[in-house]
């Protein structure tokens, strides 16, 4: 079962007087990488809600931001972060100076700078707010993850499409090459021929040239190796796994053996149909950099 890297969720809930908001936006990415947005009053629980979004998304970049809003509209107490005010004004006076002017600071600015202005500390228990707000990350976390399934069956379907069309063309290199080498051996009688009027031709000379061609053309492991990469494509596809990396892997597997079936082909019919098995390979390389 496939999972995009891609997908958005939301959840939000009303307890009491505490609404909280989380949303949720992952895309693709070699790693896993979490970013977490927090009002300053919660920040304390960033060690707890990492780990739920670890033991769910394993690969990608995630952005997390959670709001938290008191409804009360009575007895919310505001506080100056008069640390971080000064620091500002320190960098105003010194840009200022750099400039070469005097602007005034103009307070209004304050209030759109983040955490100047916050919600006094020592009335909030952080410990009392924990269970409404693992709630709501648990319910942004299912929207999230319904929408990388819903992604991961549009992904598997058109995988499943470019995997029938690889085995269709591997099929035509495989009947093609079984009588490859009576046509060369044709094509050599004829070039001698050509070349040299009336000269008779000793059979176990054209048979040797023949076994030889045959021995540097032989591409049965090249169709074997190719065939067991995309039965584990198959296979990895349905597990209920993070399989994203490994079905890349095949895939430059895969390619591999394409690369050596085209340098060995005398035959350009399966020449053409190895470059249609390349340009099948960039389009599923394109779609497995979504897969987590």
């Amino acid at each position: 079962m496939l999972r995009s890297m891609t997908a958005y969720g939301r959840a939000e809930s009303v307890k009491g007087n505490t609404a909280f908001v989380a949303e949720m936006k992952s895309v693709n990415g070699r790693y896993r990488e979490i970013i977490l947005r927090l009002p300053q009053i919660l920040q304390p629980l960033e060690d707890r809600i990492k780990p739920m979004i670890s033991s769910t998304l394993k690969r990608g970049r995630i952005e997390i931001s959670i709001q938290m809003k008191n409804n009360s509209g009575n007895n919310i107490e505001l506080e100056l972060n008069k640390p971080l005010v000064r620091a500002y004004i320190t960098v105003f006076n010194e840009l200022n100076r750099e400039l070469g002017c005097d602007q005034p600071i103009d307070l209004a600015v304050f209030s759109q700078l983040k955490d100047t202005i916050i919600m006094k500390q020592e009335n909030v228990d952080i410990e009392k707010m924990w269970p409404d707000l693992r709630e709501v990350i648990d319910k942004a976390l299912l929207s999230l993850d319904a929408m990388r399934l819903n992604e991961g069956k549009v992904i598997e379907k058109d995988l499943l499409v470019r995997l029938k069309n690889i085995k269709c063309y591997i099929n035509d290199i495989s009947n093609q090459s079984k009588g490859a080498i009576d046509g060369y051996r044709d094509k050599l009688i004829e070039k001698i021929q050509k070349l040299v009027k009336n000269l008779e031709i000793t059979e176990d000379r054209l048979v040797q040239e023949v076994a030889f061609m045959a021995e540097r053309s032989d591409i049965t492991e090249e169709l074997v190796r190719i065939r067991s990469h995309l039965e584990q494509f198959r296979n990895y596809m349905n597990h209920n796994d993070v399989v994203g990396r490994r079905l890349e892997f095949l895939l430059q597997e895969v390619n591999r053996e394409a690369n050596t079936i085209g340098s060995k082909a005398a035959d350009s019919f399966i020449s053409q149909r190895t470059v249609e098995i390349k340009a099948e390979l960039e389009k599923l390389r394109e779609q497995i950099q979504n897969v987590e």
